[in-house]
């Protein structure tokens, strides 16, 4: 199976690029799924029914969201009536949050991708339940080579430790573990020793002459002054498309190819070359 995870999706550029470059990377690299993080996609804080509909009908099967869930009021409601919208699965049971952590997706074909979202805790404004004992339940009802033909995992964090340990925790459950959050692009993809592929983080699809995706003069007049400042707001030039490439093994769906996905903006263009 041919998968591909796209990273933050930040602000009006990075939806550009999701709209422009997503149909066309669908369909040269044949992908069956694909997942898009869309947590920063509403002028960089939450996502909206509109928005998320614009993705779906560019080629996305699956979003993603994090930290920023709910900033977008609609959020709430819109998640309960489209599975294909997941937050994170850590979510305190007691909470009664609405939607799903996790879903397991059919392809046209029968084939079945199951899809985690976790929320870390280090560094981090929200403190949820263990993101390791959630991945843990989750992975348990989305056994890879019984049930799914393939599981992804977006790990939705600010340490690099905390993904990378996600990574080798999950390193034989699942066909990809994946970062999000941090919106910088990593390069240290691989396949763990156990088949499954991990990259620490898959960087923003958004504007990088900007400070994660941010207006850099708002964001250096915070950290030199040390006051509130201005709100902020994504920059607002052209987005880069930033993701990975998965290719699994039919049989086990454990991985056999990762690499980087990375087109348009400011980032040098790095795309997989049909095999």
């Amino acid at each position: 199976m041919r998968l591909a995870f796209f990273g933050d999706v930040v602000g009006r550029p990075g939806r550009q690029a999701v709209v422009d470059y997503l149909p066309d990377i669908r369909r040269d690299l044949t992908l069956d799924f694909v997942i898009v993080n869309a947590e920063n996609a509403a002028g960089g804080f939450g996502v909206t029914t509109r928005i998320a509909e614009e993705f779906f009908a560019a080629g996305a099967d699956c979003l993603t969201l994090g930290d920023h869930a709910w900033d977008q009021r609609e959020a709430l409601t819109y998640i309960e009536r489209e599975g294909r919208l997941l937050r994170p699965v850590n979510y305190p049971e007691a909470a009664n949050t609405p939607g799903k952590g996790a879903n397991l997706f059919t392809l046209g074909d029968g084939r079945r991708v199951g899809v985690v979202q976790v929320l870390g805790t280090v560094f981090m404004k929200l403190t949820l339940d263990n993101p390791f004992a959630a991945a843990d339940k989750a992975l348990d009802s989305l056994p890879l080579g019984t049930v799914a033909d393939a599981v992804i995992v977006d790990i939705h964090c600010e340490a690099t430790s905390e993904k990378m340990a996600m990574g080798h925790f999950c390193d034989g459950r699942a066909s990809l573990v994946v970062g999000s959050h941090t919106h910088v692009p990593t390069a240290d993809h691989q396949i763990l020793p156990s088949g499954t592929a991990f990259l620490t983080d898959a960087g923003m699809c958004g504007d990088y002459d900007s400070v994660i995706g941010m207006r850099k003069e708002i964001s250096i007049e915070r950290f030199v002054t040390q006051l509130p400042g201005s709100r902020y707001q994504p920059a607002d030039g052209e987005g880069s498309l930033c993701g990975v490439f998965l290719e699994t093994d039919d049989a086990t769906g454990l991985a056999v190819r990762i690499e980087p996905i990375r087109v348009g903006g400011r980032l040098s263009a790095t795309l997989p070359e049909m095999s």
